[in-house]
Parts: structure tokens; sequence; C-alpha cells
């Protein structure tokens, strides 16, 4: 019976102590607390996609609003006028237009990183700005054509 008692009491000095540890523990940092693993830890890409003529909407399927879903006048995605911050984690994406998707990554280190063969109308492998600058690519001759040296309209 005393060894009953003194087993209660033990228990119920634990579950206390427990409990105080967790009414002083933050939950947002939770028993460990230190900075997110890097392949968790969210980026700031600025998707800069001005430079397209003439203005139209893109996506990034899972981050931003889907381009093929509505009026176009009533769309909630990104368009091609204005730049775009996205909060990405390393990994890889696409990006769609209604003429040109292509797939780019991005490391760990939150730099992008994209296939050689794009480097004609697509900018910024190792930072973090992509920047698109044609609305369809052709393999074929490598060049880009003059219809993209055109400058939008104000």
């Amino acid at each position: 019976m005393i060894h009953a008692l003194s087993i209660r009491r033990r228990t119920f000095l634990c579950c206390g102590l427990l409990l105080g540890l967790l009414a002083v523990t933050p939950f947002e940092t939770g028993l460990a607390s230190g900075p997110p693993p890097a392949h968790l830890k969210e980026h700031t890409i600025t998707v800069d996609a001005t430079k397209l003529v003439p203005p139209s909407w893109w996506q990034v399927p899972g981050v931003t609003p889907s381009i093929w879903g509505s009026d176009p006048e009533s769309l909630d995605a990104p368009k091609t006028s204005e730049l775009r911050a996205l909060a990405l984690k390393p990994g890889t994406y696409k990006f769609i237009s209604f003429t040109f998707d292509f797939p780019f990554a991005v490391m760990l280190d939150g730099t992008l990183d994209f296939a050689a063969s794009l480097d004609q109308c697509i900018e910024g492998r190792g930072t973090q700005t992509l920047v698109v600058r044609c609305k369809r690519m052709y393999p074929h001759s490598g060049e880009r054509d003059d219809y993209y040296n055109q400058k939008p309209s104000p």
C-alpha cells in the first residue's frame, strides 16, 4: 500500500513536470529549435517576364493560380507585365505560359538552375531572378528572332 502511494506520487510529479515544460515551451519553436533544414527553407525567387510582347499570363503549377481556369479578364494568375516574387523551396518547378514552358530548379542555396539549351530565352542561372525573354523557342537555330527585340508598349 505504501509502495503504491509512492509510485502514484512519482507519476504525478513526472506528469506535473512534463506539463510545466510544455507550458513554458513556445509552440512555434517546439522542443527542437533552430533553423529549418536546407531542403525545407523557402527562398524568394523573382520571376521577370516583362520582356514578353504582347503581355499575357503565366503560372508555376502548385505555386501560382492556373492560367487555364477561366476568363482571361478575371484570372488571378501572374501577368507578364509585372514582376512576381515567389516563395519556393529547393526542387524542380515548371514555368508555363500559353505558348512556352520549361523546367527550372531552385538549388539548396536558393539560386536558380535550368538547361543550357534555354540560354537563348532564359536568364538568371546562379541568381534568384528568373528572366523570361521569349514567348517561344525554336531549337534548330539557337539565335533569337528579331521579333523578341521589340519593346513593350507603355
